[in-house]
């Protein structure tokens, strides 16, 4: 076999070696840390809302005898569902429908989501996060805020309800910078695997 017959079949060999991504194939794919830093966020939400659940029904070891009024059980145990709700949202950062809409929503099924739509929300939610962590964390320490309750007493302070308060809602310091983070890996992947969709036919 001549020389350039062997470097006419090695041809097909190194192109094969370099071959492009298939049409929907993504460049960067959701990579494992970011998926348990996704998973770690509602994780870390849990336990304050628990503790909520628990003052409610008079188990959190704290002001069992205050005197609820009627709209104060519904709005603390609403609380706890709705942060929970928030923080299951970051799992659409690392999650297909959080780039395309689900098949199950009318009239937008299939679409690709914009970046900015998710982007935007999620960089302003974890602002709001951790401006209100650090408020609530002064709060505690300095005691900016009257006490909630009418007479006179206000969240634990010390003994077993005050730890319980402080190691359920620790984890909450959590959430806006791991929230950072996984927005700033989402925006990244997005605009690599949209350039990189959008460079194929020019290659083709």
């Amino acid at each position: 076999m001549t020389t350039r017959t062997k470097a006419t079949a090695a041809a097909p060999a190194a192109e094969t070696s370099v071959r492009a991504p298939a049409a929907g194939e993504p460049v960067e794919p959701v990579p494992r840390w970011a998926v348990r830093m996704a998973h770690a966020i509602p994780l870390c939400v849990l336990p304050s809302g628990l503790w909520r659940v628990a003052l409610v029904l008079g188990l959190a070891g704290y002001d069992s005898d205050y005197q609820w009024a009627v709209w104060e059980r519904p709005y603390v145990i609403g609380l706890s569902v709705v942060s929970e709700g928030l923080a299951l949202l970051a799992l659409g950062l690392v999650r297909p429908w959080g780039e395309v809409v689900p098949r199950w929503v009318p009239g937008l099924r299939g679409r690709r989501i914009p970046i900015p739509a998710v982007v935007i929300p999620a960089a302003l939610g974890a602002a709001l996060i951790m401006m209100l962590c650090a408020y609530g964390t002064l709060n505690q320490i300095f005691g900016f805020m009257e006490p909630l309750n009418d007479d006179g007493t206000g969240l634990p302070t010390s003994g077993p309800a005050a730890w319980a308060l402080w190691t359920t809602y620790a984890p909450l310091l959590a959430w806006g910078p791991l929230l950072v983070i996984l927005t700033v890996a989402y925006y990244r992947r997005r605009r690599a695997n949209d350039a990189s969709a959008a460079a194929r036919p020019a290659a083709g």
